[in-house]
């Protein structure tokens, strides 16, 4: 029986899909990303164009591979991303936080877990901020990847734990990808530099053709990039670095100044143009306005510097129960890189009175 990302977060705690669900409506509604379910996906993989030839898995060499600097976290899945422009298109980067792309892009991701593919995503620009969004569930034997229910599928692969990974619906992608500023996640300037972080959690070897920024500069598959040194994150240190970039990618999308949550005043998502990181100046010494049932005693800040065990933060993402954990939706296993990463970021802090570190740019 398949049961929707949503539905599973309602059996284990109703508040957070039912807010989740709707954020992603509010986003809809700020926001020109509306998902066109009324669009009929193609039917299987195959038919969407991303293989000369779908028997041997061959990609289409016209197709874009890239990776991103600070990948989203799904439960270790292994993962591989293509996106395709328009013959003659370009993508317009004025915004530097919102990319434009033209009508006709898309996008693919492949989730593969213990070497074997289980799901991959889909996404194409209808023009006008009209996207279709479809999932694609392989077959055991890798030979098949039919149009995954509408609904997805609840226990798509084991993990750990007696936990399992499951295909999101369609309607569920709207919870991220219309929940911020552009629905296309992970690739961006930030995500594309060429200075790349080389201590973000999880990050992947960089395939031998894929693209990055200044790769997209010289093919002239973009306009309006912004000028200037390769887009980094300031950071005090490389601790600092990783961690602002961890959670730029796997919360930003939805805690940030433009998207649904705008009011919550909870900024995770760096801007190109940010001098102080917002993830600093929203969290640092900031009293949770609501706190969810489950928390410790005593754990009232966002992040309190200088004491992992008193941030809310960190037991949240810490957490899989089932009105603490972030993200709510999308993850069944807890990022122990992560975890073990932002306590030491929060422990490096100065605690109130205590001087703060320059920036790694100053200390250059």
């Amino acid at each position: 029986m398949s049961v929707p990302i949503i539905a599973r977060s309602r059996r284990t705690g109703a508040t957070l899909g039912v807010a989740l669900a709707l954020s992603a409506i509010l986003a809809a509604l700020a926001e020109p990303v509306q998902p066109s379910l009324g669009e009929t996906a193609p039917a299987d993989l195959f038919a969407t164009g991303l293989y000369t030839d779908p028997a041997a898995r061959s990609v289409d060499p016209r197709h874009l591979v890239f990776s991103p600097q600070y990948p989203l976290w799904t439960d270790g899945a292994a993962k591989r991303r293509w996106m395709s422009l328009p013959p003659g298109t370009q993508i317009d980067a004025s915004d530097p936080d919102r990319w434009a792309f033209p009508a006709g892009t898309r996008f693919w991701k492949e989730f593969a877990f213990d070497g074997h593919p289980v799901e991959t995503r889909y996404m194409e620009h209808l023009g006008e901020g009209r996207w279709v969004f479809a999932t694609y569930e392989w077959s055991a034997d890798g030979r098949q990847a039919p149009l995954a229910p509408e609904r997805g599928r609840a226990d798509a692969w084991p993990l750990s734990d007696g936990r399992t990974h499951a295909i999101p619906g369609r309607t569920d992608c709207r919870v991220c990808h219309g929940s911020g500023p552009a629905p296309v996640l992970g690739f961006s300037a930030l995500q594309l530099s060429p200075d790349r972080d080389p201590g973000a959690p999880h990050a992947e070897p960089l395939p031998l053709d894929a693209v990055d920024l200044a790769v997209l500069v010289e093919r002239g598959l973009i306009a309006n990039a912004p000028a200037g040194p390769a887009p980094r994150i300031p950071a005090a240190d490389p601790v600092e670095r990783a961690a602002l970039g961890y959670l730029h990618a796997n919360c930003g999308h939805c805690h940030n100044d433009r998207g649904a949550l705008a009011d919550l005043g909870f900024d995770l998502a760096h801007g190109l143009n940010d001098g102080t990181a917002a993830a600093r100046t929203t969290s640092f010494g900031v009293a949770l306005k609501d706190p969810p049932a489950g928390l410790p005693d005593g754990v009232d800040l966002r992040i309190a510097p200088g004491d992992p065990a008193a941030s809310a933060l960190l037991h949240r993402a810490g957490s899989r129960d089932r009105l603490l954990q972030m993200p709510p939706l999308g993850t069944a296993l807890v990022d122990e890189e992560a975890i073990a990463l932002l306590a030491r970021w929060i422990a490096n802090q100065p605690r109130a009175g205590e001087p703060a570190s320059q920036t790694e740019g100053e200390i250059r």
